[in-house]
């Protein structure tokens, strides 16, 4: 039986531009003046040229533009890393190349350059249906915006998805129930619903540090955590992930399957993270994270790259298990064995957290919401 993700091998491209960073994003994200586009075109497929030279290739089913803000790349950067990709990979007759958008940066000339550079679905930062909870968050547009972009979006590209964040200080089971309802009458086939997290070196982690923001608790997180599967199970988007809902396997995100599934990735661009194979044995890239140190090292080496390390098969074993308990169709038991600690999964199966057939590993309903508890106590050593 081959391994779910077998068949899968993306590219992520990392653009770490924006307008302004968001309090609560921990993203490899940079504000600047200016960027020239020609340089960083280049830049990108330079690095991209370098892979394809040094790893293994195999047809390519997704490609993802990620950020930072890439609805701030020219239409014709974009364009020059797809057609790079195009001339050095085989791309798969389905390929799904996915570009993230803000409100703020989508007008339709862009969008419409975009799909004739082969953008073939859009992931729209909505973040929230309520004016001030996208100034709590720092967001620069409005409803009134959003829903412009989302419609704009939704008449130009096949596949659109959008972004909601929930949980937010003092937020109600029945706010969340009308906005959440709201939301999936927007008529899209995939949604991104996340808890907000509170990360240490966000702005919103300094607040908390300081006393000046206090997070929604984790009682009254997990009401709304309960309330969003009811939901979305009611109107046909079923979660295939911890925060990630499709209408159908089809409208599933292709390329983030491949990092849930463990399968290869390419990863170009400042900061971006890859899992690559060279002669089979699969590899861990990072390159450098800020834009400046990136482009000059592939200025003057060809690639950003700090590090490229062989992955050991028990390294393998617990990416995989991390990355594939997020799944609620699981993971094959035989591939995370190695990262396993028996008496601890005993326990967690007699608690109820955890279910085991002849192949499969999964969360069960109970497990889902505390996943990462599960796992930290599922990781043998």
């Amino acid at each position: 039986m081959s391994a779910p993700g077998a068949d899968l091998f993306g590219l992520y491209v990392h653009w770490p531009f924006c307008l302004k960073k968001c309090p609560y994003c921990d993203f490899n994200s940079h504000v600047r003046a200016a960027v020239d586009h020609d340089v960083w075109a280049a830049a990108l497929v330079q690095e991209l040229a370098h892979l394809a030279a040094r790893t293994d290739r195999g047809p390519l089913t997704s490609i993802f533009f990620g950020g930072g803000t890439p609805s701030l790349m020219d239409p014709k950067t974009v364009g020059a890393v797809i057609d790079r990709a195009q001339s050095l990979f085989t791309f798969a007759d389905d390929i799904e190349i996915t570009l993230e958008a803000n409100p703020t940066s989508a007008d339709q000339a862009r969008f419409t350059g975009y799909r004739a550079a082969g953008v073939n679905r859009v992931s729209l930062g909505v973040q929230s249906l309520r004016d001030e909870a996208l100034q709590f968050l720092g967001r620069q547009h409005s409803v009134a915006e959003a829903m412009a972009a989302l419609t704009m979006a939704q008449s130009t590209f096949d596949r659109v998805s959008f972004d909601l964040i929930y949980a937010r200080p003092d937020q109600t089971v029945g706010e969340w129930q009308a906005e959440l309802a709201e939301g999936v009458a927007l008529g899209t086939d995939h949604m991104s619903v996340y808890q907000l997290t509170i990360e240490p070196e966000t702005e919103f982690g300094k607040l908390y540090q300081m006393g000046r923001l206090t997070p929604l608790d984790d009682d009254p997180a997990a009401d709304l955590y309960e309330v969003t599967q009811g939901m979305m199970d009611d109107a046909g988007m079923a979660a295939y992930e911890t925060s990630n809902h499709a209408r159908g396997v089809q409208n599933r995100a292709r390329h983030n399957l491949t990092y849930w599934q463990a399968a290869p990735y390419l990863g170009v661009g400042p900061g971006a993270h890859g899992r690559v194979l060279v002669n089979g044995q699969k590899h861990a890239t990072i390159a450098a994270r800020t834009p400046e140190d990136w482009l000059r090292r592939v200025t003057d080496q060809g690639h950003g790259f700090i590090d490229w390390q062989s992955l050991t098969e028990q390294e393998q074993a617990e990416e995989a298990l991390l990355m594939g308990l997020r799944l609620t169709d699981g993971v094959l038991l035989d591939r995370v064995r190695p990262a396993l600690d028996p008496a601890a999964l005993e326990r967690l199966i007699d608690d109820g957290f955890v279910e085991v057939d002849d192949t499969t590993l999964k969360a069960t309903k109970k497990g889902h919401p505390v996943l990462n508890a599960v796992l930290g106590a599922l990781v043998a050593g």
